[in-house]
């Protein structure tokens, strides 16, 4: 870029050039401007916050042991009930909070309509958390 000539022909004649020092000048100024406003953008309020040491208050769900035998016959927590007996127990339940877990054991032999009803009637009354226990199989089965 040359800007002043000894040549007297040409000393008439535009620049044909674009000057870009004030242009880095300009940039240079804002990036110094960025970076010393840039840590003033964050507003941080020191405040000493109380300490409380309490426990969080997490209830846990009841869990209810309900069995099917091959005969047929329901066992609640143990306790043998008719269907019409634990439909009841389930509509108990189902008012509960937190609504409790169901853990259903039904023998192998057990017909699939105890189990199907059983399924139903919790359902129906608003026991929506309902686990299978199994056993593990065995290596010679």
């Amino acid at each position: 870029m040359a800007f002043a000539s000894f040549n007297a022909q040409r000393t008439a004649a535009p620049v044909g050039e674009i000057n870009m020092v004030p242009l880095i000048d300009v940039m240079l100024v804002l990036l110094v401007i960025f970076i010393v406003t840039a840590p003033l953008l964050t507003h941080a309020v020191k405040i000493d916050l109380p300490q409380a040491s309490a426990q969080p208050n997490v209830l846990k769900p009841e869990k209810i042991d309900y069995a099917i035998d091959a005969a047929g016959q329901r066992f609640w927590n143990g306790e043998r009930v008719s269907r019409e007996d634990a439909a009841q127990r389930f509509a108990a339940a189902g008012r509960l909070q937190p609504v409790p877990e169901v853990h259903l054991r039904a023998d192998e032999a057990s017909a699939y309509r105890a189990v199907a009803e059983t399924l139903a009637d919790a359902s129906r009354a608003g026991v929506t958390r309902i686990g299978f226990v199994s056993q593990p199989e065995t290596a010679g089965r």
